[in-house]
């Protein structure tokens, strides 16, 4: 018999994770055991513990009473956002494999699962409207758009913006990913589809197969990027070789033409170097869907700024992302059942 624990919260339903349990091709028959993790809270009240997971990880949060007896013997876990902690880890000494129906991995005790080899597989649950939303603030940037409407509902009505010298479309422009996952493939795929040149940095990632694929993007270093790029665009994960990557060594290879998109993580682009750069001009400007506190603080540099485009951590937000998130990942583990690997296995 299978033994699958599964842990709903506030967003993503435990009898929901159970279904897409009970569909997963592992031996049979499956006994789940069901947990809930603040599915109590208004989805106000949860993104206050979505704050404090994404910050301190899976320890700075309590743990589902009765979790640590349950994995005795669980052989699979599948959680949302509820913490997977070093604690819980060290009471489940059969699992073999940890599904999270997101993105993100704060809330797993990363070491833990990597020195026990525990296979771990996530999924971009909202993959299609970040990439549909990243493109949005490359328009929203280069043409002003947010900044022009700002402006407008104010009382102005605005014809000049910082970025006026170097103003046109968004075809003529290179974009640089920083990052070429799946949220980076799809955007590449909707850039290819405008005409718009794509460089990308991975070296995690096969050129061939991103050739095989179809997608059109030419692969260069680090540094070429931020030279080249008209536009830089950030998909990379929180790691600790990642955090604060975007320093102010790459800033300052930036055009004073260019713009800088982040739809990620904010620990990537070190926040100091990126407001000194934006509030000299040494780029044209920026657009974020993620910051450093949220919500931002009144007194946050960012605001006195008007070349950057902020919005609330939005981009993923639609109405079906997170409900059909554990059948998402339920084919994604399936799929890996069938074939040995996946993309969205995340090697540690």
């Amino acid at each position: 018999m299978s033994k699958v624990v599964v842990v709903g919260d506030a967003l993503v339903s435990a009898e929901t994770l159970k279904e897409a349990a009970q569909q997963l091709k592992i031996p049979q028959p499956i006994e789940i055991t069901s947990f809930n993790w603040h599915a109590e809270l208004t989805k106000e009240e949860f993104q206050a513990q979505i704050k404090i997971i994404e910050q301190g990880g899976p320890t700075a949060v309590t743990i589902p009473e009765g979790i640590l007896e349950a994995m005795a013997d669980a052989e699979y876990l599948l959680v949302h956002i509820a913490p997977v902690s070093k604690e819980m880890l060290a009471a489940a000494p059969h699992l073999k494999m940890i599904g999270t129906c997101r993105g993100g991995l704060e809330h797993i005790d990363l070491e833990t699962v990597s020195q026990r080899r525990i296979q771990l597989i996530h999924v971009i649950r909202n993959a299609e409207p970040v990439a549909d939303f990243t493109v949005g603030l490359m328009y929203a940037a280069t043409r002003n758009i947010a900044l022009a409407h700002r402006q407008v509902m104010s009382g102005q009505w605005p014809k000049q913006f910082p970025n006026d010298l170097y103003k046109t479309t968004l075809a003529n422009l290179k974009v640089g990913l920083i990052g070429l996952g799946y949220i980076g493939k799809l955007v590449v795929k909707r850039l290819n589809g405008l005409g718009v040149e794509v460089v990308a940095y991975d070296p995690y990632v096969d050129p061939e197969k991103i050739k095989n694929e179809g997608l059109k993007v030419t692969f260069v270093e680090l540094e070429e990027a931020f030279k080249e790029a008209d536009i830089i665009s950030l998909h990379m994960r929180v790691t600790p070789d990642t955090t604060n990557m975007i320093n102010e060594s790459l800033i300052s290879l930036m055009k004073p033409s260019s713009y800088l998109i982040n739809t990620a993580r904010p620990d990537i682009l070190y926040k100091p170097a990126f407001v000194a750069a934006l509030k000299a001009g040494k780029i044209a400007g920026a657009a974020l869907d993620v910051v450093w506190e949220e919500p931002i603080k009144a007194d946050d540099p960012l605001l006195t700024l008007d070349n950057v485009t902020i919005t609330s951590h939005i981009a993923g937000d639609t109405i079906d992302a997170i409900p059909r998130s554990p059948y998402l990942l339920r084919d994604v583990m399936n799929d890996y059942f069938d074939k040995g690997t996946s993309d969205m296995l995340i090697r540690l």
